[in-house]
């Protein structure tokens, strides 16, 4: 198997495992609401709209446009996340116990980063 079959095989696992996510968004939207940092108002309307761009972020890496661009909103995303989510979570948990969920969140939204990078690097503007 060539690369470049093994980068879109790649792509496509990412782009369904964000749709997931995306979907998750839509289906856990006010149980995630709780998450979003108190200087955004609106709450689960921010659930909402992340889980959209995710879900449009996977639809552009499966139909292979746009890709560079939707990588790198996504890494920014999710880097974001990272900061404004799941470092306070860590550093505002009370023992090491309670900071086992948030540090293993934190850790996979900067995995998902990367691999959107990845994914931008490989992504060009508009593919044929």
């Amino acid at each position: 198997m060539d690369n470049t079959t093994i980068t879109k095989i790649g792509t496509i696992f990412y782009a369904l495992v964000i749709g997931f996510f995306g979907v998750n968004h839509f289906m856990q939207g006010t149980g995630m609401a709780k998450m979003v940092p108190s200087f955004l108002p609106g709450g689960v309307v921010w659930v909402y709209i992340t889980g959209c761009c995710m879900l449009l972020a996977a639809i552009a890496f499966l139909i292979n446009r746009q890709t560079r661009l939707a990588g790198l909103l996504l890494a920014l995303f999710l880097l974001l996340i990272v900061v404004t989510v799941h470092l306070p979570a860590v550093l505002n948990a009370p023992d090491m116990s309670a900071r086992r969920f948030p540090m293993v969140n934190m850790i996979k939204d900067t995995g998902l980063a990367a691999a959107a990078l990845l994914v931008a690097g490989r992504g060009s503007v508009v593919s044929g």
